[in-house]
């Protein structure tokens, strides 16, 4: 079934390229003209025109002479396929606010997401600890398996693509709720049967998130079972590996033997070493993983490019403590003796400096955002701050936080190394993620700080590490965020610009792309994305991308104008023009 469903798919696009050719249309419906085209590949720009009919690229060549509803000249400009985010977090973000301009300025049109929880399938355990972030935003869950979660984002009609996999933790919270324990041999057929349910509805592969609790109490046993189903269905395993600090290279080996014993291939998500005591040791991790591809094992990576990451103040809390949920973890806060043990394993060893989880430093913690109103007041602080005026120990501190939001604080973590950073993007089965949802600073999420990745990594990457530092070529960033990540998710009518594939293009500066956001002043959007042509709503029918849900309207944003075109006031919730 998988072999005919990926050649079925293989030639509708070698049939819609036979129709280009052997028709000729009377003009297209866009052309983008004169533009340094960079097709996807990697290899050097070419001057040419692309012409645009429908939801397909139709032709790339000199169409000065051909009729077409609109042109924009791209002269000076760069051409290139619509790019691809490798790790977002717009699943839900997207119904609440579906125009999704933090990514749509930056050029992205499609998104992968569903890091070890997805939005399916869906139980009341699931929805117990995120129901006060649910109502904040208005999100209702009327759905309980990946079908009736994406006819809710095609009703959202979102302005980006997003195709999602299935998380282990999601699967393994259903059947065993949020406890540390393991699964009976009849609870793991179950998790096994939900996992097939999801692929045959669209899911992409399995993903883990082993660093966070539920997703940290699964064995590796355990995920080898999960993966071999996602496997039969040629899915791929992605993984935010267990550690990525003192003991990462034990995590990527458990990432490894998981592809290499189901056999299905292995995305490790957001490649990074963590915390100042393992800085230099990226050429271990990238040599491990280099030498498991010459072994023959399809292992690849993708990352953002900034030294710090980003996540939940909660997950400094010891992994025990935050067994059973919410309730259950500010329970153990207010018991004296589990109090004081998990402040003492906050605070760590050695001398009784801070050691913490990955060894950051309570100087290197910012906090970004809170849930709670009135805890705004320590957003843009770093949590040595917060701790010196409430007056308290930075650990005792911590877990007051995350009580009084309800483990929804929002913090950055600077504990890579630029260096490192830069050693692992050069790699050339390195892909580009944002690890970020999708919003607009004018909507719901917009009153909240973010990471700056979630508004500047492609920008960055194309501008800073390729156009200032060369780092690699133009080109290559590109390839990065298009056909790399279109071929690892097996999306064949993207990622290149081809007669026939799918029409998502972006039209950029590559003097002036550039992220303007920055951890002191984060919400800016980027600059120098001057059009995004994403394709037409494909409807309920549109088979193109499995489990797709896409947006599109008949307008274009125009990155140049930063404001609503007149005459566009009327076009439907989620258009960008």
């Amino acid at each position: 079934m998988n072999r005919v469903r990926v050649a079925m798919m293989a030639g509708g696009v070698m049939l819609a390229v036979a129709a280009v050719r052997s028709e000729t249309p009377p003009g297209f419906d866009l052309v983008i003209a004169g533009g340094r085209i960079v097709d996807g590949t990697g290899a050097p720009w070419f001057r040419a025109d692309v012409g645009i009919k429908g939801d397909r690229i139709a032709a790339v060549g000199d169409l000065s002479q051909t009729a077409a509803v609109r042109r924009i000249d791209a002269r000076d400009h760069m051409v290139a396929p619509g790019f691809i985010d490798m790790l977002g977090q717009s699943e839900m973000t997207l119904l609440a606010d579906n125009r999704a301009e933090s990514k749509i300025r930056q050029g992205i049109t499609s998104e992968i997401t569903g890091e070890g929880g997805s939005a399916a399938p869906v139980s009341e355990a699931t929805l117990k600890d995120q129901r006060a972030w649910l109502d904040t935003y208005g999100i209702k869950v009327d759905w309980t398996d990946f079908r009736g979660y994406f006819d809710a984002l095609r009703r959202a009609r979102p302005a980006i693509n997003l195709g999602s996999f299935v998380g282990a933790a999601q699967v393994r919270q259903v059947v065993l709720g949020a406890e540390d324990a393991q699964p009976t041999a009849e609870q793991l057929r179950r998790m096994e049967a939900l996992v097939e349910t999801a692929m045959q509805q669209g899911a992409l592969g399995l993903s883990t998130a082993l660093i966070y609790p539920p997703g940290s109490y699964a064995r590796t046993p355990e995920l080898v079972a999960l993966a071999r189903v996602a496997a039969r269905q040629g899915g791929v395993y992605a993984s935010h590996i267990r550690d990525e600090g003192s003991h990462e290279m034990d995590a990527l080996e458990e990432a490894i033997t998981i592809g290499r014993e189901a056999k299905i291939p292995v995305e490790i998500w957001h490649l990074k070493v963590a915390g100042r005591l393992n800085w230099g040791h990226m050429k271990d991790v990238v040599a491990r993983i280099e030498q498991a591809r010459a072994e023959g094992l399809d292992v690849t990576a993708d990352m953002y490019p900034y030294v710090a990451s980003g996540n939940g103040l909660d997950a400094t809390v010891p992994q025990w403590a935050q067994a059973g949920g919410v309730d259950a973890m500010i329970k153990r806060f207010h018991d004296p003796a589990q109090r004081a043990r998990i402040l003492a394993e906050i605070r760590g060893g050695h001398g009784g400096e801070w050691d913490g989880w990955k060894g950051r430093p309570p100087e290197d913690i910012l906090i970004v955002s809170v849930l709670d109103p009135s805890l705004q007041k320590w957003t843009g602080k770093r949590l040595s701050q917060v701790a010196a005026e409430m007056g308290k120990s930075p650990e005792e501190a911590l877990i007051d936080l995350v009580e009084a939001d309800r483990a929804n604080v929002f913090v950055a973590r600077f504990s890579m190394n630029e260096d490192d950073l830069q050693y692992a993007l050069r790699r050339p089965w390195v892909a580009i993620d944002l690890d970020a949802g999708g919003f607009s600073l004018d909507g719901p999420f917009g009153a909240s700080k973010h990471h700056p990745r979630a508004l500047g990594t492609m920008p960055r990457v194309i501008g800073h590490y390729a156009r200032d530092l060369k780092l690699f070529s133009i080109e290559e960033a590109v390839r990065k965020m298009t056909s790399l990540p279109a071929r690892r998710m097996g999306l064949v009518d993207r990622g290149l610009l081809r007669p026939g594939l799918a029409a998502d293009v972006v039209v950029f500066d590559p003097e002036r792309i550039h992220d303007v956001a920055t951890f002191e002043v984060p919400n800016v959007y980027s600059e120098g994305v001057e059009h995004v042509v994403p394709p037409p709503w494909p409807g309920p029918a549109s088979s193109r991308w499995r489990g797709r849900a896409g947006g599109g309207c008949p307008s274009r944003w125009d990155g140049t104008r930063h404001r609503r075109k007149p005459g566009l006031r009327n076009r439907p919730a989620g258009c960008r023009s």
